[in-house]
């Protein structure tokens, strides 16, 4: 009678803890910086153990590939976003793209169409969210840049001012 009992109580203990099939879940806001009215928001999914979906939609932009990065601090308080630091590099690599030699908060461009929207879908190398992993981004700033990432001066793309900065949460 023991031995069911406690069968009983772990099954229901496993079924409250779910399936331990979800995926780790992030969410940024975010907010107008350097006087423009660029805003949006985003939900950052783990797919594999260093890759992350970041996707949503980003609206207020000119046309066109604007930068987008994860920059080191979470900290949009100054009005040009400069408070974020620098781009996500735990790893001290040169600056690049989306994939080969990169800092890891190195996401590439997004494109606004005619309207001043992006939709954002690109899966990140290199990253996690998963916490006290040295590549983890919770925690960190999402910056959009005021011009296109040139995807290779180091250390920032080239990519001018702030527009937008949000805290992946």
């Amino acid at each position: 009678m023991k031995r069911i009992a406690i069968a009983a109580v772990t099954l229901g203990l496993a079924a409250c803890a779910g399936t331990g099939n979800e995926s780790p879940t992030a969410a940024v806001k975010l907010e107008p910086r350097s006087g423009s009215q660029v805003r949006g928001s985003l939900t950052l999914t783990q797919v594999a153990p260093d890759r992350v979906r970041i996707a949503g939609e980003v609206a207020g932009h000119s046309p066109g590939p604007k930068g987008f990065h994860i920059h080191d601090k979470g900290d949009c308080s100054a009005p040009d976003a400069m408070s974020a630091g620098g781009h996500f590099n735990p790893g001290g690599s040169k600056h690049g793209g989306l994939t080969g030699a990169r800092h890891a908060g190195d996401i590439g461009n997004i494109v606004f169409d005619a309207s001043g929207k992006a939709t954002v879908n690109v899966v990140a190398e290199g990253i996690t969210l998963t916490q006290g992993a040295a590549n983890n981004v919770v925690g960190r700033a999402v910056v959009v840049h005021a011009a296109a990432d040139d995807l290779k001066t180091d250390p920032t793309g080239n990519s001018g001012g702030r527009v937008a900065c949000g805290v992946i949460q």
